[in-house]
């Protein structure tokens, strides 16, 4: 039973021997573990979630235009756009992480519905380049929302597939009597957002408001029942029942420290991999200019895009370092809450807005009247992503028993120094922007110096701590006998005094 709990947990991570030998020896070839199904569909979602912004950071502001509130208008509709179809997606690897907590073994019909799944999940980031620069338009909203329901139905398949052949499931589930419960369990979860697709598609061609509101429930109306769950138990006092059998109970669990890992550093390597993109694209000197202008001299056609190499090389260590943070703050935790995971989500939506503030700072080279627009808006981008990370630290401190290392709870020999590399980019960003408005013909460089002192920055960090940390400590009466144990985690009081 523990074992199979912790299958569950770890979203089909730990298979039970005696179901997967069982079907090995039953089936031979036929079926085969889904580790390097989930791997590949990971992935898959990750970039699809990535490139989303796309068409937000292509939106091309000339450098003679000024940023006036039509453009304003514009780029703000695509960004709420974005933020809102990345989250969808988000909510589709949720539902496919559920879905293969229930399957542990595939066979090649399964790998074929699933790449079938993966196919109409690489069409969304067309439709939502319809959806982002027709917001008005219906067809756009019908096609987007359309997908979701074909993605919807083809997980449904899935489930009913893998039913049919009960050999593939989670072990625990192959010797209960309650088989046709946990189908409809797993089936409500995956298509609740399809439904509410379903009718975003279908008011699309009545009342388009309406649609965009059942696209945002998709969001949040698996975190609206949690919260109407908390709120019966905590204030009304109403028990929650418990269900049928314990498997269930991990069906509605956080989903799993490795599996949010596994799809962050997705999303921050395909980031990473988009800015390169972007210079190939379009810091490539003309065959024709290159032999007119500069007579073919490379370097001097290349010196032109200097501005430009420098924007890349900031915006890739902004996203360096912000994976960095992430490392080290999940290097800590222990279990993700349903709160940290949806703080993570949130900080991701905004890293995937990186290649926009690229593209926007990389127009330093042109002149552009809105240098300092476009400054502000990459401050802005950085501050949410660094402060949403900062929240999942925050959110974790409330429950450090069960979340945090005992190294990195309040009082532990990391918690200072945590507390002060998460709050380094959102204090920096947030100082650049205030700067920014108050020394506006210094702007560029102020940002510039930004991204070159953050780095040191972090180096700085910890010997600033650990100084401050020292002298603390012999200001401090002294311990004798300590165990390693109960001085990794000292209360405040302890470490003060």
């Amino acid at each position: 039973m523990a074992e199979a709990r912790d299958a569950a947990v770890t979203g089909a991570a730990v298979t039970p021997p005696l179901g997967r030998n069982r079907a090995r020896g039953e089936l031979g070839g036929g079926t085969q573990a889904s580790q390097r199904l989930l791997a590949y569909s990971d992935a898959l979602l990750s970039i699809i979630a990535t490139v989303m912004i796309l068409p937000v950071a292509h939106t091309k502001i000339q450098p003679d235009q000024k940023f006036n509130e039509s453009v304003q208008q514009l780029l703000a509709t695509k960004i709420a756009v974005y933020l809102m179809t990345f989250l969808i997606v988000t909510v589709a690897w949720a539902a496919h992480v559920r879905l293969f907590q229930v399957i542990e073994l595939i066979d090649d019909v399964l790998a074929l519905l699933n790449l079938a799944c993966m196919m109409i999940i690489t069409f969304l980031p067309y439709s939502f380049s319809l959806m982002a620069s027709f917001p008005d338009v219906s067809f756009g909203i019908f096609m987007f929302s359309s997908c979701s329901v074909i993605i919807g139905l083809i997980q449904a398949m899935i489930v009913l597939y893998s039913f049919h052949h009960p050999y593939l499931l989670n072990h625990q589930i192959q010797v209960s009597d309650n088989q046709a419960f946990y189908k409809s369990h797993i089936l409500k979860i995956i298509l609740r957002g399809p439904t509410l697709s379903f009718f975003a598609a279908i008011f699309s061609f009545f009342f388009i408001p309406l649609s965009y509101v059942f696209l945002g429930l998709v969001i949040f109306f698996p975190h609206l029942g949690h919260l109407t769950k908390w709120f019966k138990s905590k204030v009304l006092g109403q028990e929650e029942e418990m269900p049928l059998e314990s498997f269930t109970f991990y069906l509605s669990e956080p989903l799993s420290k490795e599996r949010v890992e596994a799809f962050s550093d997705g999303v921050y390597a395909i980031v990473a991999t988009l800015l390169i993109l972007d210079i190939c694209e379009d810091n490539v000197p003309d065959a024709k200019e290159f032999r007119e202008k500069y007579h073919g001299n490379l370097i001097k056609a290349l010196s032109d895009y200097g501005p430009n190499f420098l924007a890349y090389f900031g915006s890739f260590v902004t996203i360096g370092l912000l994976w960095f943070v992430h490392h080290s703050l999940f290097l800590h935790v222990t279990k993700a809450t349903r709160l940290m995971g949806v703080l993570n989500t949130l900080s991701l939506a905004f890293i995937g807005g990186l290649p926009l503030a690229y593209q926007l700072t990389s127009e330093f080279a042109e002149k552009s009247h809105n240098e300092i627009e476009a400054i502000q808006v990459s401050c802005v981008t950085i501050f949410f992503a660094s402060i949403f990370q900062f929240s999942i630290w925050t959110a974790a401190l409330f429950h450090e028993r069960e979340t945090l290392h005992p190294f990195a709870r309040y009082g532990g020999k990391e918690h200072a120094f945590m507390f002060a590399k998460l709050a380094l980019y959102p204090c920096i960003s947030l100082a650049t922007f205030f700067l920014t408005c108050i020394l506006s013909e210094l702007s560029t460089a102020i940002f510039h110096v930004m991204q070159i002192i953050i780095p040191f920055a972090f180096l700085v960090l910890r010997i600033l701590v650990r100084i401050s940390l020292v002298v603390f400590k012999s200001l401090s009466r002294p311990r004798n006998n300590v165990p390693e144990e109960e001085e990794a985690c000292l209360s405040p009081a302890e470490t003060l005094s």
